[in-house]
């Protein structure tokens, strides 16, 4: 007796199913392999060892989840309006409910750790030029950052302050390759200018310049650097001293 197998798939849509099957596997390895590998190359290219880059790769990975407040502000919201949302700069936020009171903090891993290391390469560039031209340089592209930053930034109800992904790192990479043809040919001053002007600018303009709407936006947290690893003055500086 002759068997009969039936196929319950046609093969377009085996081929779709294999498709998503691939696509899933690069969202789940490949992708978050090639994103950190990027910004462990972006630290060696600011004068970090690769052992150092980890290092600090993992900090960054770890303080994303920790939150340090500062100080407990008395919510003014502007709109009671809540569940619903809004589209800002191509990205769809949730209106949460707003809130009376609204904490303030600053998030390690995508504040405090990208702070630090833009000081410490402000206070290495005064070494390495032996003078203040490129340390003078860099917070001229500082300053550039963070007026294109602030000129662009919107504050979103129940949330914070959203700015578009791409405008600051183009702000802080123009910036720093203009600003590097003055800097006397010291190595790896694009970089540096790069990714100093795109975190401290992206933290100046974004975030300290609107403190004062914070109380207004009703949120029930307001943190400076708050989404970590994939906030914007920590992307900002890679993104920038990536492609400079």
């Amino acid at each position: 007796m002759d068997r009969v197998i039936f196929n319950p798939f046609s093969p377009v849509m085996l081929l779709l199913l294999f498709g998503l099957f691939v696509l899933f596997i690069l969202a789940i390895v490949v992708f978050p392999i090639l994103f950190l590998t990027a910004i462990g190359a972006t630290f060696t290219r600011l004068g970090f060892s690769w052992w150092q880059a980890l290092v600090i790769l993992f900090l960054i990975l770890i303080g994303s989840f920790i939150n340090i407040p500062i100080r407990t502000l008395t919510s003014r919201p502007a709109s009671p309006v809540y569940d619903r949302y809004v589209a800002m700069y191509g990205r769809l936020y949730r209106i949460p409910q707003p809130v009376s009171r609204t904490v303030l903090a600053v998030n390690v891993g995508g504040a405090v750790i990208p702070v630090l290391i833009s000081l410490y390469l402000l206070y290495d560039s005064v070494i390495i030029s032996g003078g203040y031209l490129l340390f003078g340089l860099a917070l001229v592209g500082v300053g550039v950052v963070t007026v294109v930053t602030k000129l662009v930034a919107r504050p979103v109800p129940g949330l914070g302050i959203a700015t578009p992904f791409f405008i600051p790192p183009l702000a802080a990479l123009i910036a720093a390759l203009i600003l590097s043809v003055f800097a006397g040919g010291v190595p790896g001053s694009s970089v540096i200018i790069a990714y100093v002007s795109g975190t401290l600018g992206t933290l100046i303009g974004a975030d300290l310049l609107n403190l004062h709407r914070i109380a207004d936006l009703g949120a029930p947290m307001a943190s400076i650097g708050g989404a970590g690893t994939f906030d914007g003055i920590f992307l900002t500086g890679i993104i920038a001293a990536l492609l400079a």
